[in-house]
């Protein structure tokens, strides 16, 4: 049995995710291949040669894997398919863009967002929110899988010992669709989903400029910032802030809720955090059902008193 892995990059490095996801296809049967897709992307098919585990790169480089659309990428993960009982990419945007289209082109059923590995076809994932857990048994020759991060361990740097590296023939562009532009926030923050501190905040920051003060504390303990939904569909902050069901499922060291009510869509993205800070006026909050630790007092006079402290 063979596992192939999509390594999501953008040209420069792999994304964090990955190596999750490499975690999860070590506890799978056989080798493990890894896709490398992209447009001049050395540096990334040199950081795939070191990641322990992986016995081959397929590497494919042209000029329209630069941004690349779903339509493309899964033609060429469908050439390669029938070589693979296993296809596995990260629960993330691009996961969740892309491996449904492969699914449906292999005609499979995927297996989203899985959470544990019992065998080879048997796998685990939440459901109603994360409330409860089902099992799930496929009898597919070949099966489609998005795999939750926070849930494995990441693969680390291996012994040096480079894979096989195998150039692939790109597929041609779609016609259907191109990336026509993109607009990227860009910090010097660790990105959320790989964060292992995580301050987050709700409709009660009240506005966009508020979010300063929860920069300020972050910026002190070296955190990433997110946000609930609330807070980014009233427009104080972008969408990639967003912690919850419909936005990025994070497990850090240490989160912290500041001015959030706790709604069933953002605990599902958070609730498996190891250490949880919950800041909040409202002492009946659901928030603080979830929290290890809890502080009902005014955001405004307690976040600044905190980063003052640190």
């Amino acid at each position: 049995m063979t596992v192939l892995v999509i390594a999501e990059n953008d040209n420069q490095l792999i994304k964090p995710a990955v190596l999750n996801t490499l975690g999860a296809a070590s506890q799978l049967s056989g080798d493990t291949h890894l896709l490398v897709a992209g447009s001049n992307a050395g540096s990334v098919l040199e950081q795939a040669r070191k990641l322990a585990g992986v016995t081959k790169i397929l590497y494919a480089d042209a000029g329209h894997f630069e941004n690349p659309v779903a339509e493309d990428l899964s033609r060429l993960i469908l050439s390669l398919a029938s070589e693979y009982e296993h296809i596995l990419a990260p629960a993330t945007s691009f996961g969740k863009n892309l491996l449904p289209r492969v699914a449906a082109l292999i005609d499979v059923a995927q297996i989203s967002d899985i959470v544990k590995i019992e065998a080879d076809d048997t796998f685990v994932r939440p459901i109603y929110a994360g409330n409860a857990m089902a099992k799930i048994k496929s009898r597919d020759k070949t099966k489609v899988i998005t795999v939750r991060a926070t849930a494995f361990e990441s693969i680390m740097d291996g012994n040096g010992a480079a894979p096989v590296v195998e150039n692939l023939e790109a597929v041609s562009p779609s016609e259907k669709a191109v990336v026509s532009a993109q607009e990227l926030t860009k910090t010097e923050r660790p990105e959320l989903t790989s964060a292992s501190v995580v301050v987050s905040g709700g409709r009660g920051m009240g506005s966009g400029e508020n979010f300063d003060i929860l920069e300020k504390l972050a910026d002190k303990l070296g955190a990433a910032v997110g946000a609930s939904r609330a807070a980014v569909d009233s427009g104080y902050v972008p969408n990639d802030y967003q912690v919850g069901q419909t936005g990025k499922v994070v497990a850090p060291e240490l989160y912290i809720a500041v001015g959030i009510s706790g709604a069933i869509q953002h605990l599902a993205g958070m609730k498996d955090s190891k250490v949880i800070v919950a800041i909040n006026k409202d002492p009946d909050a659901p928030i603080f059902s979830v929290a290890d630790y809890g502080l009902v007092a005014d955001l405004f006079e307690a976040i600044p008193e905190i980063t003052e402290s640190l």
